[in-house]
């Protein structure tokens, strides 16, 4: 059934008393500089004013590569009138109206 647990081993009793005395006494000994938070925070907040920073740059450019290329494409398109606005149809005239002269 269940064993009678060693002093030595995790659980046996004692143990936690042992590890949290080990662990106050460890934390006793540490001592912060009077200023290390404001210290932190001042890095903290250089750190994210610069990533901002740098995504706003990173937006900008990305926006400015995207209106140059649209202006490209847009600059390579053919100048003559393309199957869009071929006359092949009747020109978007209805057939019944049929043909226009020029004395009407």
């Amino acid at each position: 059934m269940n064993a009678p647990r060693t002093p030595g081993t995790p659980g046996a009793p004692g143990t936690e008393e042992r590890l949290r005395e080990a662990l106050e006494t460890l934390a006793g000994g540490v001592h912060a500089a009077p200023d290390a938070y404001r210290a932190a925070r001042g890095g903290w907040l250089r750190r994210e004013r610069r990533r901002r920073l740098v995504l706003a740059a990173l937006v900008t450019v990305v926006f400015v590569l995207a209106v140059l290329a649209g202006l490209w494409v847009l600059n390579q398109a053919p100048t003559e009138r393309g199957a869009v606005f071929d006359d092949v149809h009747g020109g978007g005239r209805p057939a019944a109206a049929g043909p226009v002269t020029a004395e009407t």
